[in-house]
């Protein structure tokens, strides 16, 4: 048997654990720069709020019944769901953490242990409440999929309240009698619109699909989805994930760049974010692409685009770093005002395996540095210990006001020393 907790509305009610008053009320919280709706909890959806629509198209709306939008506060998210994952770790031998508020339990081989696992849903429930104040619901089936299905029922059908063990095949059927085929694990939008042409309605249906079919007319993949539906186990959780081959960091503007050190400062910083991740992964970096454009509605869209080919792959940042500023001095372009920019890292290899040169300690002119993994190591450990940005490069800049816009942002409860709460007995 596997279980799958799922915070509620995650973004809605991390905001809310610190202003108890929030709870109960409409809540949406925006996207970066505060562009589209990204999360809406359940009173926001009741007014008719959609997730994924550009907020100056829903602010009356959200106006005229008072609804709560905030800014997404990501050092909030990130350190309470690392606190919620650790109290839904302590229920059950194995844990694959999925998403920022998804988390797979395993309780295979756990009786008499644990006799009762509706039981255990609800102790994983009150646990987290108690600890964390988020919301949470639990599904619990014989795979990964119908997991994934139960807690799709926890949330959605009436009577569960939160968890739902599909425990016999009464209750599995009648479950999936009221799901429609994407709302289960794998189906995208695509496939479903397939599935609506032959005649597959619901995910019962979609069960009841012979897999060989399913192979022949989706993928191995979607047969699989088949199976597990019946409880046949087919999927397995990643114990060991595949190392990214791509890493890309870009984002939108703030506030519209047209100068060049402006222009460095960004991309700088960009290329400090992807190359961490780089080195958090045990990867270099053969070739860089650099990118820059105004938005997409100006009268002339325009840009550029550059590729960097390291002579050896690297994850230095300082060696890419002076890569990016050397070649944003002949893209930089005269009266465009840069909207997106970004790093692509492309070309990953391992740091364990790779080639390296025997007069690699030797500087390239061209790129005005030489890799120091030492170095690098330094610099993620006093900011993996003091918090992102708490060191970084001078070509990032100090003062910018290019960077991302968030005029709604709550205080950083649990990651600010000035934003923690006081408490005055």
């Amino acid at each position: 048997m596997y279980a799958l907790i799922d915070a509620n509305a995650f973004y809605c009610s991390a905001e809310q654990v610190f202003r108890p008053e929030w709870r109960g009320k409409p809540i949406v919280v925006l996207s970066n720069n505060d562009g589209c709706v990204v999360a809406a909890n359940r009173q926001a959806k009741d007014i008719g709020i959609p997730k994924f629509k550009p907020y100056f198209k829903v602010k009356a709306l959200c106006d005229r019944h008072s609804v709560i939008a905030l800014s997404s506060n990501y050092e909030l998210y990130a350190s309470l769901s690392s606190s919620m994952m650790e109290v839904i770790g302590r229920f059950g031998p194995k844990q694959h953490i999925y998403s920022i508020d998804e988390s797979f339990l395993s309780f295979k081989h756990c009786y008499p242990a644990i006799p009762n696992l509706t039981e255990q849903a609800h102790k994983i429930r009150r646990a987290v409440w108690k600890e964390t104040r988020l919301p949470v619901c639990v599904g619990i089936g014989a795979t990964l999929t119908l997991a994934k299905v139960a807690n799709h029922a926890a949330k959605k059908i009436n009577g569960y309240n939160g968890v739902c063990h599909i425990k016999s095949e009464t209750e599995r059927q009648s479950i999936l009698h009221l799901l429609k085929p994407d709302d289960v694990w794998g189906i995208g939008r695509q496939i479903a619109k397939k599935l609506s042409y032959m005649g597959i309605k619901n995910a019962f249906q979609l069960a009841t699909m012979p897999p060989s079919l399913a192979r022949k007319s989706f993928s191995i993949e979607v047969e699989r989805t088949v199976r597990e539906l019946n409880g046949e186990e087919c999927k397995q959780w990643d114990e060991a994930r595949a190392d990214k081959k791509q890493i890309f960091s870009t984002r939108s503007m703030g506030e519209k760049i047209t100068d060049k050190d402006a222009l460095k400062q960004a991309l700088s910083k960009h290329v400090g974010i992807a190359a961490a991740k780089a080195r958090k992964q045990g990867s270099l970096c053969g070739t860089m692409l650099i990118f820059a454009s105004n938005s997409p509605f100006d009268e002339n869209p325009s840009g550029f685009k550059q590729t960097i080919n390291f002579s050896f792959p690297t994850a230095d940042s300082l060696q890419m770093t002076n890569a990016v500023t050397a070649a944003t001095d002949k893209l930089f372009q005269r009266n465009v005002r840069y909207y997106k920019v970004g790093i692509g890292l492309l070309d990953l290899c391992s740091a364990t395996n790779v080639q390296s040169d025997l007069f690699e300690s030797v500087s390239d002119p061209r790129l005005m540095s030489v890799s120091d993994p030492r170095l690098m190591s330094v610099y993620d450990s006093l900011n993996a210990r003091f918090g992102n940005g708490s060191i970084f490069l001078a070509a990032e800049g100090i003062s910018t006001k290019w960077q991302m816009r968030r005029e709604r942002l709550t205080p950083q409860y649990t990651t600010c020393w000035n934003d923690i709460p006081k408490i005055k007995c």
